[in-house]
């Protein structure tokens, strides 16, 4: 599925470079025929075309912008991730103390928790049934997580950078806008707004579609980072819970008998407790 939405997405941005490539080549044709005939602007020459030629990076920004977005959405998923059903029976098989268990089931699903768990549960450590080595297999989550990180977050990265890009890009082209709008006027000498009308439309079109990218980039970068940290977060708590299962039920003779005799309840023992504490 994922490289099928590659493809498709590789195709849609090759045609976009295709059609932007003949909208600047038909521009050079209006140009060079100087306008003689006046014909009525749809919304694609109002909105796209009058920007200029700097108006083929921010679109093709844009569709890759789209693209990541959705990209994003279809990767960082609970499903990917920490599903449910998973999280269920490895907890379940590590109530029951059965570590290979745990560890076979793990290394048969693709998401992040059964990667997760069949390269941290190995660091197990039968002779410490105090702790289970828990500190080697912290050691290893963190480990695992830092070189998951990169591919985790770089369709998330690529957001951000579209986002700082395409302002840059608004602005040179407003800056060219305004360089030919004063060429103009250095050369006739005056304000002509039919002569100008270009010049103008390249400056502010530019900007506006740079600004749209960035308010569309920007804000998905800050929330799909937060939404693949949860899931994460998510992966690590459930394999810190199931360690923690089993040190409890390894040590749960061991932490019944520091309970004082009568706190469960037996009225008859806690008096026995008291006049006990009460002769020490």
């Amino acid at each position: 599925m994922k490289d099928t939405i590659i493809r498709f997405g590789v195709r849609a941005l090759s045609l976009g470079v295709v059609a932007m490539g003949s909208m600047s080549m038909a521009l050079a044709q209006d140009a060079a025929e100087g306008g003689a005939n006046i014909v009525k602007k749809t919304m694609l020459d109002k909105w796209v075309i009058d920007g200029g030629w700097t108006m083929i990076p921010l679109v093709i920004l844009f569709a890759i912008t789209v693209f990541l977005v959705v990209m994003c959405l279809m990767e960082l998923t609970k499903k990917k991730f920490c599903p449910e059903e998973l999280r269920a029976q490895l907890v379940a098989l590590m109530t029951e103390c059965r570590v290979q268990s745990a560890i076979q089931h793990a290394a048969t699903s693709p998401t992040y928790l059964g990667r997760l768990v069949a390269y941290a549960l190995p660091n197990i450590d039968a002779n410490r049934p105090e702790d289970l080595g828990k500190d080697a297999i912290e050691d290893s989550v963190a480990d695992f997580a830092s070189n998951e990180r990169p591919r985790l977050m770089k369709y998330v990265d690529m957001l951000a950078l579209a986002g700082t890009i395409a302002p840059s890009i608004g602005l040179f082209g407003t800056v060219q806008g305004m360089v030919e709008a004063f060429a103009v006027l250095a050369e006739t000498g005056q304000a002509d707004p039919a002569q100008l009308a270009g010049s103008i439309s390249v400056a502010l079109l530019t900007t506006f579609w740079g600004l749209i990218v960035s308010i569309l980039a920007v804000p998905a970068f800050f929330f799909l980072k937060k939404h693949a940290q949860a899931l994460e977060a998510e992966c690590i708590n459930t394999i810190q819970e199931m360690v923690n299962t089993s040190i409890n039920v390894i040590n749960a003779e061991a932490q019944l008998a520091r309970i004082p005799e009568g706190l469960g309840g037996d009225e008859e023992g806690a008096e026995e407790y008291a006049e006990e504490e009460a002769q020490a």
